[in-house]
């Protein structure tokens, strides 16, 4: 029976929705905590993996990756990386991951692939976040470095509201504010998977941070073509299997990509959606298993 690791922290709903599916569809999940695994060079496989003792697994799904100090991370990462090494398919595979945890990389790489997305700078150092603040002109959005959900985001729309290097570990990452288009705050997500666009909804907010996470409201989302070429050029830009693109459509109507996840959650988007998400994500996994 084909065998996929499932990378997470805990057995939450997602796991159990990809667990479920897979054994729909004749796989076992084997879940796997990346803070076990390891490195056994005279091991056949090079690797130290608990539940894959004999043999390689089959595929990896990596749904959960857990922070942690530099060393720790670059451990994590450095096994994924074994992994495609070793021609076992990885979604997200570990360039990826590094891709988008870093969202100075995702930006880059989306403005050199041609995708529209803010202007954005990252800088190291108060003074010089003041001097792209005096340059840029107009609002900035001052997000973490490495941040999910929405957190720890402010409008900086004043020189003042920067704050002190500590509180942003000596990082600044400045997008330049977008407004979104029509009533309210909103965005969009669009899930992509596979080289196509499974679901989307768009997402409302009291205020302009609309993360679910953040007591934003799904909302069910049919995406134009416009909507979806960009979300697919997003994710191929980041090298990524599957992801979440957040999209925004600003007052002039001009669709700009905010971010790319590549480890995005989906349970909102399920409330909304026609397609069950996980069971369409196992099944691009084993098709890439059997295309191996």
């Amino acid at each position: 029976m084909t065998r996929i690791a499932l990378t997470i922290e805990g057995y939450d709903w997602h796991a159990r929705a990809l667990t479920a599916a897979f054994a729909t569809l004749g796989a076992t999940v084997v879940r796997l905590h990346l803070d076990s695994c390891g490195f056994a060079t005279g091991h056949p496989t090079g690797l130290d993996l608990p539940g894959f003792a004999d043999a390689p697994p089959d595929a990896v799904l990596v749904r959960e990756m857990a922070g942690g100090s530099f060393e720790q991370v670059t451990r994590r990462l450095g096994v994924l990386h074994a992994l495609s090494a070793l021609g076992v398919p990885v979604w997200n595979d570990a360039r990826a991951i590094e891709r988008c945890v870093d969202k100075s990389m995702t930006s880059f790489l989306l403005a050199h692939a041609g995708v529209p997305t803010p202007d954005t700078w990252t800088v190291e150092g108060i003074e010089r976040a003041r001097a792209v603040f005096a340059a840029a002109g107009g609002t900035l959005v001052l997000k973490p470095l490495f941040g999910a959900q929405g957190k720890g985001l402010r409008r900086i729309e004043t020189v003042d509201d920067l704050p002190e290097p500590a509180t942003v570990a000596g990082v600044y990452y400045l997008q330049r504010h977008i407004a979104s288009g029509g009533e309210g705050f909103r965005d969009h997500r669009v899930f992509v998977c596979g080289g196509e666009v499974l679901a989307a909804m768009t997402r409302r907010g009291a205020f302009w941070i609309t993360n679910i996470k953040q007591g934003g409201t799904p909302e069910p989302l049919l995406p134009d073509r416009e909507m979806t070429e960009v979300a697919l050029r997003a994710a191929a830009a980041v090298g990524a299997s599957y992801a979440g693109v957040d999209l925004l459509r600003d007052r002039d109507g001009r669709l700009w990509v905010l971010e790319v996840n590549s480890m995005p959650a989906w349970r909102g988007l399920q409330r909304v959606a026609d397609v069950n998400v996980a069971m369409r994500l196992a099944a691009a996994v084993l098709t890439a298993v059997r295309a191996r």
